[in-house]
């Protein structure tokens, strides 16, 4: 096995969406994966793999370590990212900043863990405080949109008020829980 799982495979092992704890885990651990990124390298070194440059992540893109990190990769060529696509980026507009667009493919990504597999008719379980967070990020206007700093704060107020487990240790749990549904298949 691989050193690292997507998080479309941890969807695809459990079969049922992520719960409120392990996206609000996921969406700090991320932000401060990128915001470190953010800060080591230029934003276009963004995400690993090949040349090309990737503003998308996905769920087949973001990367759960069994130590508990967190990393992306270029987004495959054959996944079908659209949907996690920031407007401007499909509409061809360059108006937005790199951070703007990896934002928005942030909050759609975590929206579809939440929304994976239920039936059309049931809603998504999200606190409002939560859904409003993801919500800001999937912002159809940039100006609208929120930005990683904002996103990093709610998290962190959050993860304190909630007294929540450190996020290493969910993306672990996570990480295992896919290794342990391979072996018992």
């Amino acid at each position: 096995m691989g050193t690292f799982v997507t998080l479309a495979e941890v969807l695809e092992a459990r079969g049922s969406p992520l719960d409120e704890d392990e996206v609000w885990c996921l969406l700090l651990a991320t932000t401060e994966a990128l915001l470190d990124i953010s800060r080591k390298v230029s934003v276009p070194a963004l995400c690993l793999g090949s040349g090309n440059m990737c503003s998308v992540l996905s769920p087949g893109s973001v990367l759960l370590s069994a130590n508990g990190s967190l990393a992306f990769k270029s987004c495959a060529r054959y996944e079908d990212v659209a949907s996690f696509t920031a407007p401007e980026v499909q509409q061809g507009h360059a108006a937005s900043t790199r951070t703007a667009m990896v934002v928005y493919s942030l909050g759609m990504t975590l929206y579809w863990c939440v929304d994976y597999h239920l039936p059309q008719n049931q809603p998504v379980q999200l606190s409002a405080e939560l859904e409003g967070l993801l919500l800001s990020m999937c912002e159809d206007m940039v100006v609208r949109r929120t930005n990683l700093l904002p996103v990093l704060e709610s998290c962190e107020l959050h993860h304190k008020a909630s007294m929540m487990p450190p996020a290493e240790q969910l993306v672990r749990q996570l990480v295992e829980d896919v290794y342990r549904n391979s072996v018992s298949v």
